[in-house]
């Protein structure tokens, strides 16, 4: 998994390519909490080049949510999610927890 951040006005942006797994979630998770220890809670994660999220990956998904809505700071967006990766969120009854957008413009430009 390569993980990429890049800093704007008003958000963060996360790119992710490859497999979130047990094994890759503990960098993505240190990759949210250190944009979240910054006091940014704008998040836009990037999910096109995703081929496979763990119940493990989507448990950072959810805690970072939390922790960005927490006092209506922020909250963390989805982006370019495939259809592969939205079923799956769809069978674990996540979706209505996410905004979901067809490209980082539109995710960025919510904010």
């Amino acid at each position: 998994m390569q993980v990429t951040t890049d800093q704007f006005k008003r958000c963060n942006l996360v790119t992710v390519t490859g497999r979130i797994d047990s094994n890759t979630t503990p960098q993505l998770f240190k990759v949210f909490d250190s944009i979240i220890a910054e006091n940014r809670f704008k998040i836009v994660f990037d999910m096109g080049g995703v081929e496979f999220i763990s119940s493990a990956g989507l448990r950072v998904l959810i805690n970072t949510q939390k922790t960005c809505k927490r006092w209506n700071r922020g909250e963390l967006v989805l982006a370019n999610v495939t259809q592969k990766i939205y079923q799956v969120m769809d069978l674990a009854g996540f979706i209505s927890m996410f905004k979901f957008y067809d490209s980082v413009v539109e995710a960025v430009g919510n904010f």
